[in-house]
């Protein structure tokens, strides 16, 4: 196999493994879970195979397949699927084990800092595509979430990514530092996290947002 695909399959093992543990049961989920991840994952393809054809980020032969689709590596189809399900595993676990959160006062406050954040990085970077795409997006998620959707469930999810980011930067700092992903640093602010661009923290948070989302409205609509 690829080093992508290795990387690929080691971040899905554990989470699928204890899927099926009893308190987070969290394959009882998959049917909402797979429709957010499918949702997610068809609209960051497109992204992501526009990025590759407008010169942002390509990929090192040497570490992927060679089959391609949407000017995409499959490791990379596979990144949509396996990352998404894995970073939501840590949200249904922390809402099973966490009673009190400690981020359930916060919420609205975060919520709103990463709005004005979001926002000022896409004003001031309109001739970075990468900047201005990523947080642009980030922002107008962030900003229904603050004005129309008010979700109960937002504390567990900014704890979810907090700590989400540190198995996500070191798979992306492997990624980036052999490198399988190559970026165009003309593309971005040039702030590395290692080897990884800043902007990929709000990748990561559209990334896991939007399947959430999707998810918990689903399973709402089930229980009601």
């Amino acid at each position: 196999m690829s080093v992508y695909a290795w990387l690929m399959a080691g971040s899905f093992l554990f989470p699928f493994i204890f899927s099926f543990e009893k308190n987070v049961a969290y394959y009882k989920q998959w049917g909402s879970l797979f429709v957010g991840i499918l949702i997610n994952g068809i609209f960051l393809i497109l992204w992501d195979g526009w990025f590759v054809r407008m010169g942002v980020w390509s990929f090192n032969p040497e570490y992927v397949w060679p089959m391609r689709y949407n000017n995409l590596p499959i490791e990379e189809w596979l990144f949509f699927f396996v990352i998404p399900y894995s970073s939501i595993f840590i949200y249904a676990c922390l809402k099973v084990y966490i009673k009190k959160n400690p981020l359930e006062k916060l919420k609205q406050h975060i919520t709103l800092f990463f709005i004005f954040l979001t926002f000022a990085l896409a004003l001031l970077n309109s001739d970075k595509l990468y900047t201005f795409y990523n947080c642009l997006f980030a922002f107008i998620l962030l900003l229904v979430h603050y004005f129309f959707l008010k979700k109960d469930w937002m504390g567990y999810f900014w704890l979810a990514y907090f700590i989400h980011l540190i198995p996500f930067f070191i798979i992306n700092g492997i990624l980036t530092a052999l490198p399988v992903v190559v970026y165009n640093n003309m593309e971005n602010l040039g702030v590395f996290i290692y080897t990884i661009p800043i902007e990929d923290s709000i990748y990561s948070l559209t990334c896991l947002l939007i399947p959430i989302t999707i998810m918990e409205s689903l399973n709402k609509l089930k229980s009601s």
